[in-house]
């Protein structure tokens, strides 16, 4: 039995030019009746924007995510319109589709690489599956392991036709040099668009897609695997058992990761990984270097046991760990995970919604977790090593890092990710978790407004950071701020902001740069605000002397278990800076200087809430004076171990009220009163 005239288009590597040469051959064959297919299923939708019929599509669209239209002799297929509504794509929905596409001189299909499990129907039918490539060093490197890919997946190789798409001008590898690296023809070459033989060039690849015969229907491909998609998860490969807490521990399958390895070791020995750090910053680097890496995969490709797609799949794996972050750009994906603690390459755990698990990634080995901590700290100029064996730094998403390696670390190198996502927490998210009412969060955005001294306390992943993150957002637009930090992780929006990081003194042990010399530093550049990432050292005695000399309205963070503990360490730290100050000076500084601390806590179940706001207020004696306007008085937990508890008002009335109505912003104390009583067991 025959086929319908199908033609996928696959291009040996991202951005050759696919989507929009099937969209101009589909243009040029209106009057033969043509359909195009989008199968790319990332949810760009980029053959409904460049045929402009995405309204049509949108309309045509009923209860599958599949919709076609027609337009001027057009017809447009969608299998999927958003990246998410791929993952609920009917198999059989995509069989009758493609088995309903007749009648038409051409079926042209914009096919994703490596092949997706929803495109099989499609690939079956294929009478040519056309490899698009750049005639350059690189698009011939991809070409060949993608032409080796689907010789694997079981396509016949007279069913494989090559098609050279320069889309710039340059001095591109000629015809013979493409054929004798591939061993195939060149079907078609196709110039820069801005180029006149374009459109002879387009017309001459309608009238060979026309003159091929039609080809029977492929029976013998490879098994596909079972994800719809692709994804680099390949359920068949793991196997799985649920833990008491019902998350699922996943188990890899050894020959799998076996492989894995092989090429791993094949990497390191062949090519400087490390250099990729770098190459991020540079496009043609990062280009080079994946072609490298495919290149050696593929030629090992024989040592692999299992189908085509299985290795084409995991072959993106292996390119992704050996130019990303190894087994963790997974995790880093994962929009539930807040935390990745690596203790060496074999152990792996993670945080999600305030629970630590066991994770079933793990390193190959221990070289190349020590490359991908180099790989992170290279671009921001710190180093790592027996002389300097622990760095603290950050990923380009905001994300924080620290990394200590041996002989500190004793049981081999750990790496910790503090994980920052893309959507930023605001006051309204915080308000609608629970982790703080909305009286209290307005009462703390007057108190910014009206510029007083915060300190925000906390234990270590009690939300600090991100807390401080909210209470920077209430800062007017008009001022102009200045945050200090060791790793950079603040993310303003106001327009004038400058951003100052700290640095670790370099090999020859010289050009440290401290918070310390940071703070003098912002003094001079004429702040309306100044925000510290973190007080941990001497310069919480320039916060206070600067607090104190007009540089009002400053916030911090700080290592503390409660509001009281909080001072106590500020006055710690004073001292730390080596003046021998009388402690009652320590203390009358910091009752003038400070207004307000906010303390946070990581709760029994995971969650992070504000558990108190107190004032100070002055000097009693020897001891600084606070007053606590609210607390979350805790009850216990219910049969699910999430905590109960309340916000309760103290009944106190904030000295601070006289503060906001010089600065004139509005704010009624009375809805304080909004709060429950303060249990009389407190």
């Amino acid at each position: 039995m025959t086929g319908e005239p199908v033609f996928l288009f696959v291009g040996a590597k991202g951005g050759v030019g696919t989507t929009t040469l099937c969209c101009a051959l589909a243009k040029a064959m209106r009057d033969n009746g043509v359909a195009i297919v989008d199968a790319d299923l990332t949810g760009r939708r980029s053959v409904g924007l460049l045929c402009e019929v995405l309204r049509g599509l949108d309309a045509a669209r009923g209860t599958s995510a599949i919709s076609r239209m027609r337009s001027d002799g057009l017809t447009v297929v969608e299998l999927a319109h958003r990246y998410d509504a791929a993952f609920t794509l009917d198999p059989g929905a995509v069989e009758i589709c493609a088995g309903d596409l007749t009648g038409f001189g051409a079926v042209i299909v914009d096919a994703p690489q490596p092949f997706a499990a929803a495109v099989r129907p499609f690939v079956i039918r294929a009478t040519r599956i056309f490899v698009v490539l750049e005639p350059t060093l690189l698009g011939i490197a991809g070409a060949q392991t993608l032409v080796a890919d689907l010789l694997r997946f079981g396509i016949p190789e007279s069913r494989i036709a090559l098609i050279s798409n320069a889309r710039s001008e340059g001095e591109p590898a000629s015809r013979g040099e493409i054929e004798r690296s591939l061993g195939a023809k060149v079907a078609a070459e196709i110039p820069p668009a801005s180029q006149r033989a374009y459109g002879k060039s387009i017309a001459g690849l309608q009238r060979l897609i026309l003159s091929l015969p039609r080809e029977e229907v492929l029976s013998n491909l490879q098994p596909s695997a079972t994800g719809l998609l692709g994804e680099t998860r390949v359920p068949l490969q793991r196997t799985g058992t649920v833990r008491p807490n019902g998350h699922s521990a996943v188990t890899l399958d050894p020959k799998r990761e076996a492989f894995k390895q092989q090429v791993h070791q094949a990497l390191l020995r062949q090519l400087d990984l490390v250099s990729a750090s770098v190459a991020h910053t540079d496009a043609a680097k990062l280009a080079e270097l994946r072609a490298k890496v495919e290149g050696i995969t593929a030629a090992m490709a024989s040592a692999f046991d299992g189908s085509a797609e299985e290795f084409a799949t995991l072959r993106q794996e292996i390119v992704d760990e050996a130019l990303g972050l190894g087994p963790l750009e997974d995790l880093m994906k994962d929009a539930d995970v807040t935390e990745i603690m690596v203790n060496g390459p074999d152990t792996i755990y993670v945080e999600r919604h305030g629970v630590i698990e066991r994770s079933a990634k793990r390193f190959t080995e221990q070289r190349q977790l020590r490359l991908v901590i180099e790989r992170i700290i290279t671009p921001l100029g710190r180093r790592i090593d027996e002389s300097s064996p622990m760095v603290d730094a950050r990923l380009t998403d905001g994300s924080r890092v620290n990394a200590i390696i041996e002989p500190v670390s004793i049981d081999g190198t750990t790496l910790t990710i503090r994980r920052f996502g893309k959507h930023r927490l605001t006051a309204d998210d915080l308000i609608e978790i629970g982790a703080v009412p909305r009286v209290v969060m307005d009462f703390l955005r007057a108190a910014v407004q009206a510029r007083l001294n915060c300190v925000v306390s906390g234990g270590t992943g009690s939300g600090k950071t991100t807390f401080l993150n909210v209470l920077s957002s209430f800062l007017p637009e008009r001022e102009r701020i200045v945050t200090i930090e060791d790793a950079a992780e603040l993310l303003l929006n106001q327009p004038h902001v400058v951003r100052l990081e700290s640095r670790p003194p370099n090999v020859e042990g010289s050009g440290e740069i401290r918070i310390r010399d940071l703070f003098r530093n912002a003094l001079r550049m004429r702040p309306d605000r100044i925000i510290i990432g973190e007080c941990r050292g001497a310069e919480a005695l320039d916060m206070l002397q600067a607090m104190n000399t007009g540089h009002d309205g400053s916030l911090t963070t700080i290592h503390a278990n409660s509001q009281r503990d909080a001072l106590s360490r500020i006055e710690t730290m004073v001292l730390m800076a080596g003046f021998d100050l009388p402690v009652r000076a320590i203390r009358e500084q910091i009752a003038s200087a400070l207004d307000l601390v906010v303390h946070t806590a990581r709760m029994r179940d995971g969650s992070r809430k504000v558990i108190g706001v107190s004032e100070i207020v002055g000097m009693e004696g020897d001891v600084v004076t606070m007053e606590e306007i609210v607390r979350f008085a805790q009850h216990g937990v219910d049969k699910e171990n999430r905590v109960l508890g309340e916000f309760c008002y103290t009944g106190v009335q904030p000295v601070c009220l006289k503060r906001f109505a010089e600065y004139g912003i509005e704010y009624d104390a009375r809805a304080l009163n909004g709060l429950s009583a303060l249990p009389s067991l407190w």
